[in-house]
């Protein structure tokens, strides 16, 4: 069993330029800052890093400057999402072509096919490459849900699928897939403010959202599940599960100094009352002198 898929692995933001290129420096520098401050691994490309965005050139750009940033430390772990099974493919591959160590696997954007054609397309990504792969179950953002059962018929098939991103939001699909899967699957949480209960079942990482500006915390909150550590930080974790968590994510960074709040369009930066009303948020959790 592969020990990649445990522990704290930020799947990290973009940081973009003024005139929205991306700032490859300033990845570089976060993608070490997090590893340096105990993350096991970094995600890039995914919802959070706004991979629907960047273009192909600029996710092989991205990966090749994770690889070099964090070496042999880390593993880094790249999303596969894409309209069509082709294009997955090719970023699956570039992926493996630029020293990734794992993949994400994503169901298609905007086409909510059949269990048929959502087994086939993953299938394809998982046998494009020999690398670790992780799927990503989350039908609150993608529709589509990966029961345990359909998790089953794709572990027997595939020898490289070794872990699932959980998002569906209900704790107890931890247990349903450790009676399906047993120790064949690594379980991870992919919702921040459901970390502590995901654990207490099982699951051996987190894909986390708010550890790109609170990586520390993060890992003492994964290791320990403090309940004092866990409400002091369940507003800002609550800000990974809502439509604007780019936005609310990047702005938190802002905040403790280790990125900046810009989007790539149709999303836009937080104005008035919302901005606000995070900004409060934040500043009451730097305010308390946990950070």
């Amino acid at each position: 069993m592969t020990t990649l898929w445990r522990g704290v692995m930020p799947a990290i933001t973009t940081p973009f330029h003024e005139d929205l290129s991306i700032d490859y420096d300033f990845f570089a520098k976060h993608c070490a800052w997090l590893i340096e401050n105990g993350c096991s691994g970094i995600v890039a490309l995914g919802s959070l890093g706004e991979g629907a965005t960047l273009s192909f050139d600029e996710k092989r750009d991205l990966l090749n400057t994770a690889v070099q940033a964090i070496g042999r430390r880390a593993p880094v772990v790249a999303g596969v999402s894409a309209l069509s099974t082709h294009e997955a493919v090719a970023i699956a591959r570039m992926a493996q072509e630029a020293g990734c160590r794992g993949l994400m696997v994503l169901p298609p954007y905007v086409y909510i096919g059949d269990w048929r054609e959502m087994k086939a397309h993953v299938s394809a990504i998982l046998e494009a490459t020999p690398l670790s792969a992780m799927l990503y179950n989350n039908p609150v953002a993608y529709t589509t849900d990966f029961l345990p059962h359909q998790v089953a018929e794709l572990l027997a098939g595939h020898a490289n699928l070794h872990a699932i991103k959980e998002s569906s939001a209900d704790v107890r699909r931890v247990a349903a897939l450790r009676s399906v899967a047993g120790e064949r699957l690594q379980i991870l949480c992919g919702v921040d403010d459901l970390i502590v209960e995901a654990v207490a079942m099982g699951a051996s990482g987190w894909i986390a959202g708010l550890a790109n500006a609170f990586p520390r915390e993060s890992v003492a909150l994964f290791q320990e599940g403090s309940w004092p550590l866990y409400d002091w930080f369940l507003p800002l974790l609550r800000m990974d599960t809502v439509p604007k968590f780019v936005q609310l994510i990047k702005l938190v960074q802002q905040e403790v100094g280790m990125g900046n709040e810009r989007v790539r369009a149709p999303r836009m930066a937080l104005v008035g009352e919302e901005r606000a009303a995070a900004l409060a948020t934040i500043k009451n959790a730097l305010s308390s002198g946990r950070s």
